[in-house]
């Protein structure tokens, strides 16, 4: 049976100062900014999109950066860590570069077979993990500067806590294609597509407590469908099972339904279509400010509003 969902296509979080935010993920991690707009919603705040090459679904990290943001707290209904791919040859290569630029993490420590993890945070303090294993044939950024053997591949994992896992696994089971892959402890590891990218865990967490909104916490995460009709199948499955559902909402790159599951973390169903290319070629993603359509006249009175930002990867070599 063809499925609806086919696993993670982005996650949104709030930040602080633009830039500060562009050098961490660019110039630490090597990511590629694939897309420097707005939100559409407050065009006078920046939308980030990092990710791969190509920006493919489940590799895409997206910031709205709000300068003297009020700091949130991680804890129970909230996505609170974000989990990135690389090679397991590339452990040693990681440690050293947070080292080099004071970036605290943890030993590394195993998580599921093959999975050796260390867990860090950006300077906003959004919880943040590196998993080294063997099982990703993704490519990273080639060009990035990241040596490629060691680049990051794209999202791992991501990580909720809730107070238990059953009536978010029933949403992720019944509505949206996952299906339970492994469990560990108080660990339950559920997936669309069985592979690196797609894996969203849900931690048991009863005695956290629970988050609040802000820099450094996740705002949202998305799930990938293929195109507007397998979204709306989708949608109608969520009204059927008793979820409230936004309209369609045309986000330029893709088009995105809302809601809640149920533990209180903020879902979204997003199209694999169009794609980031649409008003950028691929060799030049992110270059340039891009603004949606009902914006486009209003570039002058923006640009003015956002403090200007621009990678600098001499200085992240």
């Amino acid at each position: 049976m063809k499925k609806n969902i086919t696993g993670i296509h982005h996650v949104t979080a709030l930040a602080g100062d633009p830039q500060r935010n562009l050098d961490f993920y660019t110039g630490i991690l090597g990511l590629r900014m694939v897309k420097k707009t707005v939100n559409f919603d407050a065009p006078d705040v920046y939308h980030f999109y990092y990710g791969n090459e190509t920006g493919e679904p489940g590799t895409i990290m997206t910031f709205f950066p709000y300068e003297g943001i009020q700091k949130g707290r991680h804890g129970k209904g909230m996505l609170n860590v974000t989990t990135f791919s690389v090679p397991t040859t590339s452990m040693s290569f990681w440690e050293n570069r947070f080292k080099q630029y004071n970036v605290k993490f943890t030993p590394a420590q195993d998580r599921f077979e093959g999975e050796a993890t260390i867990y860090f945070e950006d300077p906003d303090g959004l919880g943040l993990e590196l998993v080294f294993n063997d099982k990703d044939s993704r490519p990273g950024f080639t060009y990035g500067n990241i040596p490629s053997e060691y680049a990051v591949k794209g999202f791992h994992n991501v990580e909720i806590w809730q107070e238990g896992y059953e009536r978010t696994a029933g949403l992720l089971t019944g509505v949206l294609d996952h299906k339970l892959i492994a469990e560990k402890g108080n660990r339950f590891r559920f997936a669309a597509t069985d592979a690196p990218g797609n894996y969203v865990d849900i931690l048991c967490s009863p005695d956290s407590l629970r988050g609040l909104g802000g820099g450094g916490t996740v705002h949202h995460l998305a799930f990938s469908t293929a195109n507007k009709e397998s979204q709306l199948l989708t949608r109608e499955k969520l009204l059927n099972a008793g979820f409230n559902p936004t309209p369609v909402l045309d986000r330029q790159y893709f088009e995105s339904i809302y809601f809640r599951e149920p533990g209180g973390v903020l879902f979204e169903v997003a199209t694999a279509e169009p794609g980031f290319a649409i008003d950028e070629t691929l060799e030049n993603l992110g270059e340039g400010l891009m603004l949606p359509q009902q914006y486009e006249s209003k570039r002058a009175i923006i640009e003015k509003a956002i403090k200007p930002v621009k990678p600098d990867p001499k200085k992240f070599k």
